[in-house]
């Protein structure tokens, strides 16, 4: 049900977060924090406005949606913008097809939409994908949003898995752990997670 209500929005309207602006949070960690050009996937891309800003600052970007219509058009503003950017139909709990690694994860507005027990394998696979040190940038709705959304401490939560999952993967190699996690309201109806998600212990 939830994928035919989103391929009907972008079939008759113009979906209301598809604003063709990409979130000022994600361009002062690019231009503001200078984080180095490197691979980068946008967990629902929509029509592909994050992925080409990326593609245009040197990253190698690939975004999945689940709506083909919003995967089509962004593959045809990659063309006329002039930048190479890889797109694909996929739900974004099932990222088995891509490779790791990932610098930099993103999900603007894709996980508070994702039911609840499903959540998961999203997180398992995110936590795949991701290299030791990875960034992941989460913007999600609160429940104070018209279509609900998120508790602010759920940014913990996806800390939680997401480090959790890539140590279980990792055991008894290399010993990697969290580093840090922020969480914020900077708006009234969202919250913003940025979780640096694990990076080499020290060796003894």
């Amino acid at each position: 049900m939830r994928r035919l209500v989103f391929a009907f929005l972008y079939a008759f309207t113009r979906p209301r977060w598809d604003t063709n602006i990409t979130p000022p949070e994600l361009v002062d960690l690019i231009e503001a924090q200078k984080l180095p050009p490197g691979r980068a996937l946008d967990l629902g891309c929509g029509t592909g406005t994050n992925v080409i800003y990326l593609a245009r600052h040197g990253w190698q970007a690939v975004g999945i949606d689940f709506v083909g219509r919003a995967v089509a058009e962004a593959k045809r503003k990659a063309r006329a913008n002039g930048v190479r950017a890889e797109f694909f139909q996929a739900d974004a709990t099932r990222l088995e097809f891509l490779q790791p690694p990932f610098d930099l994860a993103f999900d603007i507005g894709c996980f508070h939409s994702i039911p609840a027990d499903r959540r998961a394998h999203y997180l398992s696979g995110l936590a795949r994908l991701l290299r030791p040190g990875g960034l992941f940038l989460c913007y999600a709705f609160k429940p104070s949003a018209p279509m609900g959304g998120l508790e602010p401490d759920e940014g913990h939560l996806i800390q939680f898995h997401v480090c959790r999952n890539r140590a279980l993967a990792l055991a008894g190699r290399s010993g990697r752990a969290a580093q840090r996690a922020h969480v914020g309201q900077p708006h009234a109806h969202h919250v913003i997670c940025a979780v640096n998600c694990w990076t080499e212990s020290p060796s003894h």
